[in-house]
């Protein structure tokens, strides 16, 4: 009965209720994007890192994120491949490049030298071509969003970088890094166009066996390896972000937005559920006046509050939908994990909860005498 009662007091102070309903939806949805867009730069800020495959990273000593990993040695390889359990390891090269576009302009790269044929932390998704291409020795990818930027280069046609001949042998689809467009390549290329010298990658990924103590295998790698730095890839991806959100301004300009846009999404939804209590105070007068006591008052306003955000919720996540589908596969980063998600509602329907609760005092404290006035 009371939520019949709450529900008919919305549809009938309709400006009221679609004010509250429109301001709910405007702090989901604008909240929502500014968490896509941060999140979708963390994916691109440890995109190698998350898509490796490995459990664990062998790089230089103090590499504070996969970016600034120096070179190790190759021969570290052969000693970590004979662990029992290690399934397989891999090395991995990585720098930046000039690539020449047919217009002769340069556009600045990201070099990644994956060896064949396995190509961990290598290309994932492909447009046209696949990981086969980088078998030829100078194969090479880029990424069906950067092509207008290399001036539309044609596939399978030869170019340079760093004034080293290579060919576009694969392209690749939304793969983004966040320290240049990435160009995968296989090891032998790779070393030609970063200048590397022999018997030197920039890292070894490793991958465990099922079931073995991560923190143990950890341990005994860096035992092994005393002049490496062994780290676990969650950890080296979450590094990695750490980094890049404290020592650039784009990540930490994006935080910061978004921490703006949640603090002002909390003024503007309290206040929207506020001012819809105190102006429904003659409803609420003329309900006493019936016989409801305080107490259903204070649960037809909290009904009030619960339908207005579940509502506001479910189209502002509608909305962020339509925005995440458009922005899919384009070069504006947009993600939204799945725990995110939950997380944003449940806040919003507490914050209206939160303005409701501040009004339901002056709510319940009116005379019924004063609906005749």
């Amino acid at each position: 009965m009371r939520s019949l009662v709450a529900l008919k007091i919305l549809l009938h102070d309709r400006a009221t209720t679609l004010g509250s309903l429109i301001g709910v939806i405007a702090i989901v949805f604008l909240v929502g994007q500014q968490l896509a867009v941060l999140f979708g730069l963390f994916t691109f800020m440890s995109v190698l890192v998350d898509h490796s495959g490995a459990d664990i990273w062998v790089c230089s000593k103090h590499t504070s994120n996969v970016n600034s990993a120096g070179l190790i040695p190759e021969r570290y390889l052969d000693r970590i491949s004979g662990l029992p359990f290690v399934v397989w390891a891999e090395p991995l090269l990585f720098g930046n490049g000039t690539f020449v576009t047919a217009q002769g302009t340069n556009e600045s790269v990201q070099v990644v030298g994956l060896r064949m044929p396995r190509a961990a932390a290598g290309p994932w998704r492909f447009f046209k071509g696949g990981s086969e291409g980088l078998l030829d020795h100078e194969g090479i990818t880029l990424d069906r969003l950067d092509l207008r930027m290399f001036g539309n280069p044609e596939y399978g046609k030869v170019y340079e970088i760093n004034s080293v001949r290579v060919r576009v042998s694969g392209i690749t689809q939304s793969i983004k890094g966040f320290a240049g467009r990435l160009v995968f390549t296989n090891m032998v290329k790779a070393r030609e166009i970063l200048k590397t010298p022999p018997g030197r990658c920039r890292a070894i990924l490793v991958k465990l066996a099922d079931g073995i103590d991560r923190a143990a295998a950890i341990t005994q790698l860096q035992a092994m390896l005393p002049a490496a730095e062994v780290i676990a890839a969650a950890d080296l991806s979450a590094l990695t972000r750490i980094y890049y959100v404290k020592n650039t301004g784009m990540g930490g300009s994006f935080g910061f937005s978004t921490i703006v846009g949640a603090l002002v999404g909390i003024i503007i939804i309290t206040l929207t559920m506020y001012t819809a209590v105190l102006q429904r105070q003659k409803d609420f007068a003329v309900l006493r006046a019936l016989g409801a006591r305080k107490r259903d008052i204070l649960i037809i306003v909290l009904l009030q509050s619960l339908m207005i955000g579940v509502a506001g919720i479910f189209i502002g996540f509608l909305l962020l939908s339509l925005f995440l589908q458009a922005t899919l596969d384009t070069p504006l980063p947009s993600y939204m994990p799945l725990a995110a998600a939950p997380v944003l509602a449940v806040g919003t329907l507490l914050l209206c909860i939160l303005g409701s609760v501040l009004a339901m005092r002056k709510a319940v404290s009116i005379e019924p005498a004063s609906v005749f006035r």
